[in-house]
């Protein structure tokens, strides 16, 4: 029996090189959809011998999309952007992209597709980011039915974009920002500065959303629904740059920073070609990033979550002074 053929747009990103391993170590052939198909080499090892493809795809371009898909039993697109820069625009590609390889898909009579989204995708949402994160989860409906919807709430891993980013300003500035914080006030005689701690987070590690993706390709009860992800523990702001200082061992200060202010810093941060906040993301962190009943979504995939504790401390230690094997000079 001929091994099938799963398409995956965004293949060599954060979650897209989990996927992969994943797909090869099943045994499925992987055609690796990306812009630059030289910066997807690194994914080919993790598949026997012409396992994993790489090809050449701008899902901004229905032809080019089209073309990745041509043959595919299954279909994954993980194409994402954090901050708008030149043609990259999220409408462009959150929504008109993810609606161009699911029309692409459907008229391709492809059987499997599956969709990530993002945990707090609304349309009455206040951030561009959310919006057109639900714009695209609505073309997506539109031309393909039984496509699964993955919504993760932040996610984790070593090549992450959140947690090695704070790592990384550990290093260079002497205080880290806690977003979200009340005013201060006096409580039971004292002046609490943080409140409940500012934005609250359910992290899910990469691995868990890339298995839970797979597993879409492969339950057919799965199909026609969408399912919020999130890791098995709530953290706050504060606890979450308490757990990147603990990892990297570093002794900085947390600073409580209102909306408004982080408002303005976002204004200039995005005068630089790669922005560290955009205003966009603190609209995005004046709501809370986790699942609404309490749970962590992934029962339907029989997935237990990973917790960020057992995870963390792998990668951020690279960050601590004097390198990742300091802790132990001294034994």
């Amino acid at each position: 029996m001929a091994a099938k053929l799963i398409t995956v747009f965004g293949a060599s990103g954060f979650i897209g090189r989990y996927v992969v391993k994943r797909l090869a170590q099943r045994g499925y052939l992987v055609r690796a959809a990306v812009r630059v198909p030289e910066g997807a080499l690194f994914l080919k090892p993790m598949g026997d011998v012409g396992q994993v493809t790489p090809v050449q795809a701008n899902i901004r371009d229905p032809k080019s999309v089209a073309a990745a898909i041509d043959g595919a039993h299954g279909v994954i697109n993980l194409v994402g952007i954090l901050y708008q820069s030149g043609k990259q625009r999220f409408d462009k590609v959150h929504r008109a992209g993810a609606e161009n390889i699911a029309r692409a898909a459907a008229e391709a009579g492809v059987e499997r597709l599956v969709h990530m989204s993002a945990l707090g995708a609304s349309e009455e949402s206040r951030s561009l980011y959310a919006q057109s994160k639900a714009g695209g989860e609505a073309a997506v409906r539109d031309c393909f039915a039984k496509a699964t919807i993955l919504r993760p709430s932040v996610i984790f891993g070593p090549q992450d974009d959140f947690f090695n980013r704070f790592a990384e300003l550990a290093c260079l500035l002497p205080a880290l920002p806690v977003f979200g914080c009340p005013p201060p006030r006096f409580r039971d005689g004292k002046l609490d500065i943080y409140g409940d701690g500012g934005t609250k987070f359910q992290p899910v590690y990469a691995g868990d959303v890339a298995e839970a993706l797979v597993v879409a390709l492969e339950k057919d009860d799965l199909g026609g629904n969408t399912y919020e992800l999130g890791g098995p523990s709530v953290y706050s702001f504060k606890q979450i740059m308490e757990l990147i200082l603990d990892g990297t061992g570093r002794k900085d200060l947390l600073l409580p920073i209102p909306f408004w202010a982080a408002t303005i810093g976002a204004f200039f941060a995005e005068l630089l070609p790669v922005p560290p906040l955009t205003r966009d993301q603190v609209t995005l962190l004046k709501t809370d990033n986790i699942l609404a009943d309490g749970t962590h979504g992934f029962e339907p995939f029989g997935i237990e979550p990973t917790t960020v504790e057992s995870i963390l401390p792998t990668y951020l230690d690279q960050y601590c002074k004097g390198g990742r094997f300091s802790r132990f000079s001294s034994a």
